[in-house]
């Protein structure tokens, strides 16, 4: 447990890699976005820790098993690895909608998880997504909420948020952009989270 470490949570699909309607389902289906690997690289290298929390109900409904999903995962690991950066942990949630998960975003679970894994309060730490529901699971969890207009909202003008969105959330062209953007804030990104979570062990999904 280290109360005083620096973390970014983001999602993959959409925020690290192009998603995909058919799922991505194998290594070769992974790409990731221009500039991507190399933000986390950055971040890797301002002393952020980074960790993946991601949806992935292809899973649930059968379209890949946990051994396409590893496959995945150990080549996107590697090609950041490939350049300096690293992925500290992967939270993912396997079900489908209808299970009615407390995992599935836009529910937090996911994020109540790293919590407890850590050892830390996410008041103020950032979560960077692609989607409604990831900026709702943030605002849910206490992260402040960033949005990247490189997956689902790509053509979403930036200025026309619809109120379903947090009122916090800030935006982004891409994930290169956050990293500028929270690099920059205070020099080196906030202060360090400092509380210990106070929120009952989950069950973490991780790769």
């Amino acid at each position: 447990m280290n109360p005083h470490l620096k973390l970014v949570i983001l999602d993959r699909d959409g925020t690290i890699n192009r998603a995909s309607d058919e799922f991505v389902k194998s290594p070769e289906e992974w790409h990731p976005l221009p500039g991507a690997l190399e933000a986390i690289s950055r971040l890797n290298h301002a002393g952020f820790h980074v960790v993946l929390a991601t949806n992935q109900s292809g899973l649930g409904r059968g379209l890949f098993d946990m051994a396409a999903l590893n496959a995945v995962h150990a080549f996107m690991l590697k090609s950041l690895a490939a350049l300096g950066g690293r992925i500290d942990a992967i939270f993912y949630c396997p079900h489908t909608a209808e299970e009615a998960c407390s995992c599935r975003k836009p529910a937090p679970g996911l994020l109540h998880q790293i919590e407890e894994r850590y050892g830390l309060s996410l008041t103020g730490v950032p979560y960077v997504g692609d989607s409604l529901r990831d900026m709702q699971a943030a605002q849910a969890a206490g992260c402040v909420p960033h949005l990247v207009l490189s997956g689902r909202h790509a053509l979403l003008d930036a200025a026309r948020l619809s109120p379903e969105f947090p009122a916090q959330t800030q935006v982004h062209a891409d994930l290169a952009a956050f990293a500028d953007h929270w690099l920059g804030v205070a020099g080196a990104g906030p202060a360090p989270v400092g509380a210990t979570s106070s929120q009952a062990p989950t069950r973490p999904h991780t790769a």
